[in-house]
């Protein structure tokens, strides 16, 4: 199964790119982490915010493979803790699709584009940084990981 994080923001600061690298290289090859960044629209010009959004969900769509399960992340979204993501993780393991989780731009997901989701998760009640939120995603995702398969990285 691969997880693949699709991201609205090309240039990251170079701490964010070395964490989430760090973070990636410890999946297992039967559970690989990778990002796709995906050119953000540019907001001069008059655009709305609207178009914008609509023309980074064709940019999300153009990215995702067909047949993946589409994970949005949204401040509206369901709230896990660690134990219940990796329950999740298990339940997306057993469903045999790989998983594209989607971070939006700066306005946020096209509306169209959230309602195409398999399922709207919330990575934090804060308003973070795109940098940091890949970056804590990645974690997120690997503590999830360990516990689903019995390593000790997760404590209680």
């Amino acid at each position: 199964m691969k997880l693949l994080v699709v991201a609205v923001g090309q240039r990251q600061p170079a701490w964010a790119d070395e964490a989430w690298a760090d973070f990636a290289k410890r999946f297992p090859p039967e559970m690989r982490l990778e990002l796709k960044a995906l050119k953000a629209e540019p907001r001069a010009g008059g655009k709305t915010a609207a178009q914008c959004m609509a023309a980074e969900a064709a940019r999300f769509e153009a990215a995702l493979p067909r047949g993946v399960r589409r994970v949005i992340l949204d401040e509206r979204g369901t709230r896990l803790d660690t134990v219940k993501l990796a329950e999740r993780v298990t339940h997306w393991r057993g469903e045999g699709r790989d998983v594209a989780l989607l971070i939006g731009g700066p306005d946020g997901l096209d509306p169209a584009l959230k309602a195409s989701a398999d399922e709207t998760l919330r990575l934090s009640d804060l308003t973070l940084p795109h940098a940091f939120a890949r970056v804590l995603l990645a974690e997120a995702l690997y503590r999830a990981w360990t516990l689903a398969t019995g390593h000790p990285y997760h404590r209680e």
